[in-house]
């Protein structure tokens, strides 16, 4: 009797050896398979996000008066063909504003996602652009400013043209020392560059330095050079003026067609220009120039990246200025087979 009791305890214990070890062999419970996936809310907000190949941009370019402009044009048409966007609705205003004005109008019967403006002159774009509001499309302001209130637009992105013309004095300030007179040839007048540009100078110029006079190109290169005749026939190079402000390399090419004409030579006047395109190295090194201060054109990434943000209601910087610096004929030599415009 004894020994079947013992015998029965010992068996119990075993069997209870037994279970627990078969509790712990048993593989751990896994999390639910909700927990290893994005909560749904989060996943069909990342299923709804626009991508480069759901936007439809549009960019009324102001014209193509310049080789700046061409480069300006060429980054838009180059990136969107890179991205993969669904349409970019370009159009080429002519530099007329009511053009412009035109061209957005039709983009915002379009519906498009986004319009990037780069417009002609400051003033004039309260309406057109309440229109882009009512209709909740974002405008991007490219490159020249507008006077309009800021909440009518989501970001300007481009140049400081006022820092560009600051630029250009002190490289003025820097060669004339002792004082003297230049000549500005001027941009298109009431445009954000020319007034800028304009303002700028005039900020940082020395008081012993005279603006002579000041006359629109139109930033081209077939205005300035009667502009550049006339500045001629009124006032004697080296004596009456010693130096030129030219508020872009185009009108610079075209004021050193009207130099060579009138005998003057590379070097006998102080000419600083804004840009920084090829043509503009090749005049440094050609000794025309002085120094040519940077504004970038390739604007095309920056843009379509900000655009993209604006589909997908991020939060965006409200002015974003492009890093630019100046040239100065030491290194145009080296540095012009690597520019891109």
């Amino acid at each position: 009797m004894k020994f079947s009791k013992a015998l029965l305890f010992f068996v119990l214990v075993v069997a209870l050896i037994a279970i627990v070890g078969c509790a712990s062999a048993t593989p751990a419970a896994q999390p639910p398979a909700a927990s290893s996936a994005a909560p749904a809310s989060s996943a069909a907000s990342q299923a709804a996000a626009k991508t480069y190949k759901d936007m439809t941009l549009c960019y009324p370019q102001l014209g193509a008066e310049s080789d700046w402009r061409t480069a300006n044009t060429a980054s838009f048409k180059e990136t969107a063909q890179t991205l993969g966007i669904k349409q970019l609705v370009f159009s080429d205003a002519q530099q007329k504003q009511e053009n412009q004005i035109s061209a957005v109008r039709a983009c915002i019967q379009q519906k498009v996602d986004v319009i990037a403006l780069p417009p002609v002159v400051e003033d004039g774009w309260d309406a057109v652009l309440n229109e882009a509001k009512n209709a909740k499309i974002p405008v991007i302001v490219v490159d020249r400013s507008v006077s309009a209130d800021k909440s009518l637009y989501a970001s300007h992105i481009g140049s400081d043209m006022v820092l560009e013309g600051e630029r250009a004095a002190a490289e003025f300030n820097k060669m004339m020392p002792n004082g003297g007179a230049v000549l500005e040839l001027s941009g298109t007048t009431g445009s954000g560059a020319a007034v800028g540009r304009a303002k700028g100078f005039r900020n940082k110029i020395n008081a012993n330095i005279k603006i002579l006079d000041s006359q629109t190109g139109n930033f081209t290169r077939a205005e300035a050079v009667p502009v550049m005749q006339a500045f001629l026939k009124k006032y004697k190079a080296g004596t009456d003026f010693q130096g030129i402000f030219i508020h872009n390399d185009d009108m610079g090419i075209g004021a050193i067609e009207a130099l060579k004409a009138a005998g003057v030579k590379p070097g006998d006047l102080k000419i600083v220009s804004v840009d920084g395109t090829r043509g503009g190295f090749q005049a440094m090194v050609d000794g025309w120039f002085q120094a040519d201060v940077e504004c970038n054109p390739l604007l095309g990434p920056q843009v379509f990246e900000m655009a993209l943000k604006l589909m997908n209601g991020q939060t965006i910087d409200r002015e974003v200025l492009t890093n630019e610096t100046v040239y100065y004929p030491d290194k145009a030599k080296d540095l012009l087979p690597t520019r891109k415009y």
